[in-house]
């Protein structure tokens, strides 16, 4: 007996510069994640997949690696022209779950509309902010419409399993941990060239640390991919400060099918965040063979556990460990590899989500 096509739909308004590289507008992690999703889930005829995604001048519903990408609201228009955009746009995809992840006034939004028309709601976290009530003490008021939206939910995920604690704790839900995932990269041999940073300026990522360790390491080259984030005034301050810094290149954004050289010519990747859920940039660089040197990240300590990398715990180690990292790079890049393909590749992971929504 066949089975029945499942219609599933992801929330994802800054996710279609991920689906088109011609649409040179800002992404982050939590996009990256929900394409890599999406596309896999997409493979499987058993599924109809979807995503809404902003206006970026594209035709009404268009359809890119069998994921068909519902145009809804304008970032220039109002919240409240926005909100009507996005429920329309649920309506038009018809879909049995949809899938978010954010937490934002958009979360509370998909959990009431599928509240009012009978469907599930996916809930999976960005970052472990989000987990561990740091956001809802920032945003208490939108928190009270978040912690609604996450009882509401058919199903929470979460990117490590610290986070199933940190959620527990400060909501008392329950969630299951998946780990990021993206498609395994054929290993090339090429020369490393440079030492790392890839994201979006966004304050808690703490781009300026990278700018001061290049500064300190002149011997080597640097690289710096910085995305503006979105509504960040200090851009530019950032953006010429790095470029006074002879042996660092400053490169404002790279399509994401583009970015993987950078990874695969790494002789490591740096990561300067306050806090993360696991960051899509140490999947990329594990994948390509780079080991990972991070200030405070290291989700369910996995780079001590698999000698991906390291993680200090403040800035006068992170040269130190920059040095041990070149000093033994094979040992570390060959560790980050075997890791990546076992633990983050979307061919086994999507076999986990496609259990939980053949439950719902």
């Amino acid at each position: 007996m066949a089975k029945s096509i499942r219609k599933i739909c992801f929330i994802s308004p800054k996710g279609y510069p991920v689906y088109n590289p011609e649409c040179r507008e800002v992404f982050g992690g939590a996009e990256v994640d929900l394409y890599h999703i999406a596309t896999e889930l997409a493979k499987d005829p058993n599924y109809q997949v979807s995503c809404i995604v902003a206006d970026y001048g594209q035709t009404r519903i268009e359809s890119i690696e069998n994921v068909s990408l519902i145009k809804s609201l304008n970032f220039k228009s109002g919240q409240i022209s926005g909100a009507k955009k996005i429920w329309q746009a649920m309506k038009d995809a018809d879909a049995d779950i949809y899938f978010i992840k954010t937490a934002s006034a958009g979360t509370f939004l998909a959990a009431l509309f599928c509240k009012t028309h009978k469907k599930k709601f996916v809930y999976r976290s960005a970052h472990t902010d989000h987990c561990d009530g740091t956001w809802l003490k920032k945003h208490p008021l939108a928190g009270r419409f978040f912690k609604w939206a996450l009882k509401h939910a058919a199903v929470r995920f979460v990117q490590n399993e610290s986070d199933i604690t940190a959620l527990k704790a400060t909501t008392g839900l329950d969630s299951i941990a998946i780990a990021n995932a993206h498609r395994p990269q054929p290993q090339t041999h090429n020369e490393r060239k440079h030492i790392l940073w890839a994201g979006r300026s966004a304050k808690f990522k703490q781009p300026e640390l990278f700018i001061e360790l290049a500064s300190l390491n002149p011997d080597y080259h640097f690289v710096m991919i910085c995305q503006r984030s979105t509504c960040d005034t200090e851009y530019n301050r950032i953006k010429e400060k790095a470029i006074q810094i002879a042996n660092l290149e400053f490169i404002e954004r790279v399509p994401y099918n583009e970015i993987g050289k950078y990874f695969a010519e790494a002789k490591m990747l740096v990561n300067t965040s306050t806090a993360e859920g696991f960051p899509n940039t140490f999947i990329q660089a594990a994948m390509a063979g780079a080991p990972i040197l991070s200030l405070n990240v290291d989700p369910d300590g996995f780079l001590e556990k698999h000698k991906c990398g390291i993680c200090t715990r403040n800035t006068k180690e992170l040269n130190t460990a920059l040095e041990t990292i070149i000093e033994n790079f094979h040992s570390y890049s060959e560790a980050a590899i075997e890791y990546a393909n076992v633990r983050h590749n979307i061919s086994t992971t999507i076999v986990s989500y496609k259990k939980v929504f053949e439950s719902l």
